[in-house]
């Protein structure tokens, strides 16, 4: 990746944490730390990955992605309004009772948004229906799913995995945002991924290891897995919950709460900071 690339993913990326935090804010409610955690993989795959033209948010040949872990929406909501899908000014709505943005991925009421996601372990399922269907219909669009690491507890994220693999679906690829940290506490405390790389592997899936937060890492394993063949890729990507903004990062507590008037303060000013280094 050029330098000059590199600075406009990150300042998107910055701007990506800001939405994020404007929107649940606004909302009183929500869940920043993991759409902080996420923001550099979705700003990455919006702005530089994926195969999509705001203009035409229905089109047949285009890349799809299901946020599995839908109720980190605001990251996904911050990155379609900077690219052009929905006015920046919606974020401010978000949650709010007849607003187009709501609390988890509404596909029927959003442009841009692939799936309705928010129950934990189903949105993988209905990525490996549209990688499937791609086949059936001698389709080259490539479908992304991102997965919270607590929600790989989930059964059904298994299922699909074992669905993936016995239909080789190469066009495939699994993001698991790996933070460590889950609503009840630590990931490793409440049921344990130990190994989660090799857990993958076991299910026939190409396996790659980055840091999240990294955009070279992020480029080189997106760009491995479209010369895999014959299987699905899952990149397992180590991450900081509530990733830019001092006092959320590593602490569980920033789940699924919003700031009060003098913490979104702190974070604007540190994400503002961020931006203007970057813009300097």
């Amino acid at each position: 990746m050029e330098n000059q690339e590199l600075l406009e993913m990150q300042k998107n990326a910055c701007k990506v944490r800001m939405h994020a935090i404007e929107g649940v804010f606004n909302a009183k409610s929500g869940h920043p730390g993991g759409s902080l955690s996420a923001a550099d993989i979705i700003t990455y795959l919006y702005f530089k990955e994926m195969n999509v033209d705001p203009s035409q948010p229905k089109a047949a040949d285009r890349d799809r992605f299901v946020l599995s872990k839908g109720h980190c929406c605001p990251a996904l909501y911050g990155a379609l309004a900077l690219k052009g899908y929905f006015p920046e000014e919606e974020i401010k709505s978000l949650r709010h009772i007849g607003a187009m943005l709501q609390g988890h991925p509404d596909m029927k009421g959003t442009p841009g948004v692939d799936m309705s996601s928010g129950s934990l372990g189903q949105g993988i399922s209905a990525a490996c229906g549209m990688a499937l269907a791609a086949k059936y219909d001698n389709a080259d669009y490539r479908v992304y799913a991102m997965l919270g690491d607590g929600e790989c507890e989930e059964g059904q994220v298994w299922e699909a995995a074992m669905f993936a693999s016995h239909y080789k679906l190469d066009n495939l690829c699994v993001i698991v945002d790996f933070n460590g940290l889950q609503i009840d506490g630590s990931v490793s405390d409440v049921a344990g991924l130990d190994d989660l790389d090799k857990k993958f592997e076991s299910f026939g899936f190409e396996v790659i290891n980055i840091d999240g937060h990294d955009f070279a890492q992020i480029e080189t394993a997106l760009n491995k897995a479209r010369t895999v063949k014959g299987k699905p890729t899952a990149i397992i990507a180590k991450t900081v919950k509530g990733k830019g903004v001092s006092y959320m990062e590593n602490q569980v507590g920033w789940h699924g709460k919003a700031p009060n008037a003098d913490e979104y303060k702190i974070a604007v000013e540190e994400l503002s900071a961020q931006l203007k280094a970057l813009e300097a």
